[in-house]
């Protein structure tokens, strides 16, 4: 057992104020939600598929039929699948607190079990998202603190893209980089590029060491225009197709939020699935079956819609100043006994 488990009551009443904050949060922005005429569902943490990211690790489980078979599930790593499949039954405006699931991550900043505030409008796209999380942020508070520093929450958010960050910040055109010039990159800016790394690798070698800790230390950030090929769920932008119409937002050089102008094209979504499927298969040795019942239901017709998913304990996190998202948590999963 841990030396100070969560239970024992001085640390729990060293964390209730901002536990008794996070709940009145939550209350704020279900209020928010209702009065824009938002419908909260909720759907099972049970799929078959738990998301198809090349690099996130889901919990497998199994379910026991009736008649004595047993079927591989696994717990979901966002509620994306489901929620885009109401949309296609015909639920214009939804949102959900979902609770979450992700192995192999406990950090500050992580924890296997959280909780994601998805939600989605039909008939926008994805810059009319941007007001909503300026007013939903704006609901934690006047400002946001993490690593020393206050974030005011007061919008407008500042917009910039990726292409725009790497070219002030490392002088490289990414979007025209090939995987030999973004090692260079690497190389000049004191980086290994790794033996094999491919273009995706190098790219965040980039991003996360010299880009996202300088976003949103003044203002939140909407990063947008990310390349194509990390695209995942996004249209590609018409305008501009070697972007997709993705943003996420930073706050003190932490992500919060990841948005998509949402793929509606069946075809093209499982040509995407089967090439994340063939790159985890490289890496990890492992398969990730496809929710073919969710590429039904964009065969069926989803509407062109824009969707968002926020991490709501982070945001809870840099709400109250604390320093770990544990510090936020009614009850956090038990720690190894050796932690």
């Amino acid at each position: 057992m841990p030396d100070n488990p969560w239970w024992r009551p001085e640390a729990y009443a060293a964390r209730r104020p901002a536990l008794l904050q996070r709940a009145a949060l939550i209350r704020r922005m279900r209020d928010w939600f209702h009065g824009e005429g938002f419908v909260e569902v909720e759907t099972p943490a049970l799929q078959v598929s738990a998301g198809m990211e090349v690099h996130v690790a889901p919990f497998e489980t199994a379910l026991s039929e009736p008649d004595g078979r047993f079927r591989a599930l696994r717990l979901h790593t966002s509620p994306e699948f489901a929620m885009k499949k109401l949309l296609v039954a015909g639920e214009p405006r939804l949102f959900q607190f979902a609770r979450v699931f992700r192995n192999a991550e406990r950090s500050a900043t992580h924890h296997p079990e959280f909780i994601l505030l998805e939600w989605y409008r039909a008939g926008v796209g994805w810059r009319d998202l941007i007001p909503d999380c300026e007013a939903l942020m704006a609901l934690a508070g006047p400002e946001l603190r993490w690593n020393g520093r206050r974030v005011p929450t007061a919008p407008p958010f500042e917009q910039v893209s990726v292409a725009e960050v790497f070219q002030q910040r490392l002088g490289l055109d990414v979007l025209a980089a090939d995987a030999a010039r973004l090692a260079a990159a690497c190389r000049a800016e004191g980086l290994d590029p790794g033996g094999s790394d491919g273009w995706e690798d190098l790219f965040f070698r980039l991003f996360l060491n010299r880009i996202e800790p300088h976003l949103g230390l003044a203002r939140p950030t909407v990063l947008h225009g990310w390349p194509a090929r990390m695209a995942a769920l996004a249209r590609l932008d018409p305008d501009d197709p070697q972007t997709a119409e993705r943003f996420e937002i930073y706050v003190g050089g932490l992500e919060l939020a990841n948005a998509f102008g949402e793929l509606t094209d069946a075809a093209e979504q499982r040509r995407r699935f089967e090439a994340a499927a063939s790159q985890r298969r490289a890496l990890h040795g492992d398969d990730l079956p496809v929710d073919e019942d969710f590429l039904s239901a964009l065969e069926q017709g989803m509407p062109s819609s824009a969707g968002i998913a926020l991490g709501f304990d982070r945001l809870a996190m840099l709400a109250a100043g604390a320093d770990r998202i544990e510090d936020v948590l009614w009850a956090p999963v038990a720690a190894a006994e050796d932690e």
